[in-house]
């Protein structure tokens, strides 16, 4: 891989992260994709590792609102969530402006932090090994697999999951990401030419219309 996806000490653990989806890389069959993070949650804004059942906060709400108001135009015909809650009810947010049925799968959860779920996530290292949880290992490996399946399905598609996945999906591309990009419900398109993976924002203009920027 010959760019990092990610700064120079941006969290800790994310180099080795990297190192590890090197090892085998994702390459898609298709041309382009759309990722979206789920909606806020409440401890999403406290900073604390959560169970699959957090729901969105009513901020997170709006943001998955927003998010599918700017998918709307885009020619997505399938939807793949991680069925934690939060990514699931963002997913039908914008499944139901795009007149589609997301699917759910387990294996786009977010990474099992076992014994740390409830504490804090403020210093995050992920090459730690929690009790009752996955190592990193273990969580790039179910991520590449869950991803390849995600997108080998009738494309354009559309992946709503966590911010985990948002790292081991660029770790395993090899596409550089910007941190901003990273927040919640802000939709992405990924496109390929040749072999190389750019992602772009997708951002409203003053008028209304979404566009990429």
């Amino acid at each position: 891989m010959s760019q990092a996806p990610f700064p120079h000490g941006a969290t800790a653990g994310l180099d080795q992260l990297v190192r590890t989806a090197a090892e085998q890389p994702l390459a898609p069959a298709c041309d382009h994709f759309y990722f979206l993070r789920h909606g806020q949650t409440g401890r999403n804004a406290q900073r604390i590792f959560q169970a699959v059942d957090e729901p969105l906060s009513e901020l997170g709400l709006q943001q998955a609102a927003r998010a599918a108001q700017l998918l709307a135009g885009e020619p997505i015909r399938t939807i793949v969530c991680s069925d934690a809650r939060r990514a699931h009810d963002t997913a039908h947010a914008v499944a139901t402006v795009l007149r589609l049925a997301p699917t759910p799968q387990a294996a786009l959860r977010e990474r099992n932090f076992g014994a740390l779920i409830g504490t804090s996530s403020a210093n995050i290292d992920w090459a730690c090994e929690p009790e009752g949880g996955e190592t990193l290992a273990q969580f790039v490996a179910r991520k590449r697999l869950a991803l390849d399946a995600a997108l080998a399905q009738p494309a354009p598609v559309l992946v709503v999951a966590h911010g985990g996945t948002l790292y081991a999906l660029a770790a395993l591309i090899g596409v550089p990401i910007d941190l901003d990009l990273l927040g919640n419900a802000q939709p992405l398109r990924f496109s390929r030419s040749g072999p190389t993976w750019t992602v772009t924002p997708l951002l409203r203009h003053a008028d209304g219309d979404s566009a990429l920027a």
